[in-house]
């Protein structure tokens, strides 16, 4: 078993030097012999569909993160909710999200990738229409557990299904493109919802659901997932689909097929398998980052952002607008530069931002306590908001795509919903307990999220691996014939 591991591995990390297959790094092109390469198109129509599709997913599960802040006071008055039912009601997403995460994986791998879309984008749109029609508060909250669910589900599945459709030139900036949506629809629903009833709101939240009902029918299913189900009579189609109909895609689907076979033959799948000596250093990298980046005050920032701005005596609308614009300049420059600067450059840059901005954003309240520079410590509030949520835009979406690069299909699911699963239990612990936080002191409290966001850096700097320009078999391959 273990010589047929280590020929599995070695013959995809030697691959490139065989006289007979050739790849051509700067088109992605797959060809054989002397008959040259055939390119491949790294954008298809069919592809650009699929990643809609994941973007409106994304920008979807923005929207409910998002919907609690503008709405609390009419949805109380309405329904005559006490503070602690409406507390119930914002933190019953995260336990949703929490259910959802801890069996992303499992589903996902069951499943595959399009049913589960499929099956989430229903709870997401019941979900909005139970938020809008209901008359009770049981019903409320049943709503917002659907979304919650959805939301942790597709943490783990949004990534995962784009890096197993793209090229290796085009996978990190398209798996860049739902943090980004993300984070607009947080600000659609601060800006929206000053405007509209919260049933309005509800009901327009259900646009992005709407919008993936037609093109569900026409985006393929992830060629990996075929592989590890046997369907290898499908692979071939999707990949042309993906790559363009002249494509030759034979040696792709052939390199898919055979790292998947051998994973079958030396690997079972289940749970404890990702807690193998082979498979631990990465799952304590993603996780790790994972854990840091919430306790790092992610979360804090994007559903307290509005609070942060009014105490430091900011605008609310006009800081929200800013932040907006912020988060698509940036969002857009990352990815535009992820595939050519890679994903380690990127993650420390925005890992020793966060730290830095975290401390700035304390500094300022420190020196709006003691009245030490009453006038400059709300601008420094600004730039530190505004820094922190750049950065945000930038690596908050690496340790997902990472999680998807680094780990073979049989162990995927397992790992993911280990990691989706931390990442959702301590952005809620933050979440809740932030306001305690800033009761006790906001600087102090800027200051811990500073402290998390410098650790970040450190596990970046010594535990990630660059994995740019290469197919997932490769990296795959390379990291398990590492930890042989």
């Amino acid at each position: 078993m273990e010589q047929q591991r280590t020929e599995a591995t070695e013959s995809l990390l030697v691959r490139q030097g065989n006289d007979n297959l050739v790849y051509n790094e700067e088109d992605s092109g797959v060809g054989v012999g002397d008959g040259g390469s055939v390119a491949v198109s790294d954008v298809t129509t069919i592809l650009g569909l699929s990643i809609f599709v994941a973007a409106c997913i994304a920008f979807g599960s923005g929207c409910a993160l998002g919907y609690s802040s503008p709405t609390q006071s009419s949805i109380m008055e309405d329904l005559g909710l006490s503070v602690a039912e409406f507390s119930f009601f914002g933190s019953i997403l995260s336990i949703g999200s929490l259910l959802g995460a801890a069996i992303s994986g499992k589903i996902t791998d069951l499943l595959g990738r399009k049913m589960t879309m499929w099956i989430l984008n229903l709870f997401y749109i019941g979900g909005w229409l139970a938020i809008a029609f209901t008359k009770t508060p049981w019903l409320l909250d049943l709503g917002r557990l659907s979304l919650g669910f959805t939301i942790g589900n597709f943490t783990y599945l949004m990534p995962i299904y784009i890096s197993e459709i793209t090229t290796k030139n085009v996978r990190g900036r398209f798996s860049a493109i739902p943090a980004l949506t993300l984070g607009w629809g947080i600000s659609f629903m601060y800006v929206i919802g000053s405007f509209v009833s919260w049933r309005t709101l509800a009901l327009i939240a259900t646009i992005p659901g709407l919008l993936q009902l037609l093109p569900l029918f026409f985006i393929p299913e992830s060629p990996r997932w075929l592989a590890k189900v046997g369907r290898d009579e499908e692979i071939e189609e999707v990949l042309l689909c993906l790559r363009g109909n002249k494509a030759h895609i034979f040696n792709e689907a052939a390199e898919i097929k055979d790292f998947v076979e051998s994973l079958k033959s030396f690997s079972k799948e289940g749970m404890l398998n990702i807690f193998q000596k082979k498979y631990v250093r990465q799952l304590l990298t993603v996780a790790g980052m994972i854990i840091l980046m919430n306790l790092g005050g992610v979360n804090a920032f994007a559903f307290y952002s509005g609070v942060i701005f009014a105490s430091a005596g900011l605008s609310s609308m006009v800081g929200l607008i800013t932040l907006a614009a912020t988060q698509t300049i940036v969002g857009i420059a990352g990815i535009l530069v992820i595939d050519k600067l890679g994903r380690r450059p990127l993650l420390l840059v925005s890992t020793a931002v966060l730290c830095f901005s975290s401390f700035l954003t304390g500094l300022s309240f420190f020196l709006k306590e003691f009245n030490l520079w009453d006038q400059g410590s709300p601008v420094l509030a600004l730039i530190g908001l505004l820094m922190y949520t750049g950065s945000t835009i930038v690596g908050a979406g690496i340790p997902s795509l990472l999680l998807s690069e680094l780990f073979p299909i049989n162990v995927k699911g397992s790992a993911g919903s280990i990691c989706n699963f931390m990442g959702s239990f301590t952005g809620w612990v933050v979440a809740y307990y932030f306001n305690f936080l800033r009761e006790w002191s906001s600087t102090g409290t800027f200051f811990i999220f500073s402290a998390f966001c410098c650790a970040n850096f450190i596990l970046s700097a010594t535990m990630v691996p660059e994995t740019k320009g290469r197919t997932l078999e490769e990296i795959q391959a390379s990291v398990s014939h590492s930890s042989v």
